[in-house]
C-alpha cells in the first residue's frame, strides 16, 4: 500500500486554499491599506555555487521606509534537508511564505511517501508566489531566492524568481533585494569555478559589503555588537549554518585583503 493510496492531496498549498482559506493571507495585507504605515522590508540576500554546493548569505538588518527597524532578522532559511530559501520583500509575508513552503516541502513527504526532486521544490515555490498575486497587487511584493544541492544530478543549483511567481535557473551566483546590484556585481569579480568552501564564504559577506556601502538599507558586519552575515551551506550532507566565528573569520580576511591593496 502506498502512502497516497486514498487520494490525499500531496499539496498542503493547494489543500487549504481548497478548503476556501487564503494561506498566505498575513496581518501585514491590512497594514497595506494604512498610507501610513511601512511594514517592515527584508534587503539582501546572495548565493553561489562553490566546490561541493551552495552558499547562501543575508544581511541583517529590515527597514520600515527610512528607518531601521531590526538589525538582527533573519533571512535565510532551511526549506528541508537539502535545500535554503532567502528572503526579501515585506518581511511578515517573505517569513510567512517560507513557514508555508516548509510545510508544503513535509506535507507532500508524509503523503507520497518521497520526497520531491529540487526542481519540483523550486516549481512548488513559484507556484506559491504566484499564488500571492493579490498581495503583489497591495505593494506587498516577496521576491526570495532558492538554492540546493541536487542528490540526483550530485551538484548545487540555485533559482531566482520574479514578483509574480516567474522562475529562473542561475547557474554561478545570484542575488535579490534592494542592495542586489551591487552584491551582483562584487559575485561576478569574485566568484569563480570551482570556489572552495572558505573563499565562498568569503565572497559572500564581500559581497554584502559591498551592497551595504551603497545601499542604505542594507545592514553591514558590526564586529562592535557582533552582528555579522547570516550565512549557510547546502552540501550532499545537508544544511549546515556557518558558525558566527567563521562569518567574522571571513570577514576580516575581506578587510585585510582590502588594507593590503590600498
Amino acid at each position: 500500500m502506498t502512502p497516497n493510496e486514498f487520494g490525499a492531496n500531496p499539496s498542503f498549498f493547494d489543500l487549504v486554499r481548497g478548503m476556501g482559506t487564503d494561506p498566505l493571507r498575513s496581518p501585514a495585507a491590512s497594514q497595506a491599506e494604512s498610507p501610513t504605515h511601512l511594514p517592515p522590508h527584508g534587503t539582501t540576500v546572495v548565493a553561489l555555487q562553490f566546490d561541493g554546493g551552495v552558499v547562501m548569505a543575508g544581511d541583517r538588518r529590515a527597514v520600515e521606509g527610512y528607518a531601521i527597524a531590526d538589525e538582527r532578522m533573519e533571512k535565510v532559511f532551511p526549506a528541508d534537508e537539502h535545500s535554503v530559501v532567502g528572503i526579501a520583500g515585506v518581511a511578515a509575508q517573505a517569513v510567512e511564505l517560507v513557514r508555508l513552503f516548509q510545510t508544503e516541502l513535509e506535507h507532500y513527504e508524509k503523503v507520497e511517501g518521497d520526497t520531491l526532486s529540487l526542481e519540483g521544490k523550486a516549481n512548488r515555490l513559484g507556484q506559491m508566489i504566484r499564488g500571492s498575486l493579490p498581495l503583489v497587487m497591495q505593494g506587498l511584493v516577496v521576491v526570495p531566492i532558492y538554492g540546493g544541492f541536487d542528490t540526483r544530478r550530485g551538484e548545487g543549483r540555485l533559482f531566482r524568481y520574479d514578483a509574480i511567481g516567474g522562475r529562473y535557473d542561475e547557474a554561478d551566483y545570484n542575488a535579490t533585494g534592494s542592495g542586489s546590484r551591487d552584491a551582483k556585481a562584487s559575485l561576478k569579480k569574485r566568484w569563480r569555478p570551482g570556489m572552495a568552501r572558505q573563499e565562498a564564504v568569503e565572497a559572500a559577506v564581500e559581497s554584502l559589503l559591498d551592497a551595504s556601502e551603497a545601499d542604505t538599507a542594507t545592514g553591514g558586519p558590526d564586529p562592535v555588537r557582533g552582528i555579522f552575515p547570516s550565512v549557510h551551506l547546502v552540501t550532499a550532507q545537508g544544511v549546515d549554518e556557518v558558525p558566527p566565528e567563521e562569518v567574522r573569520t571571513a570577514f576580516e580576511a575581506v578587510l585585510a585583503r582590502r588594507e593590503g591593496a590600498s
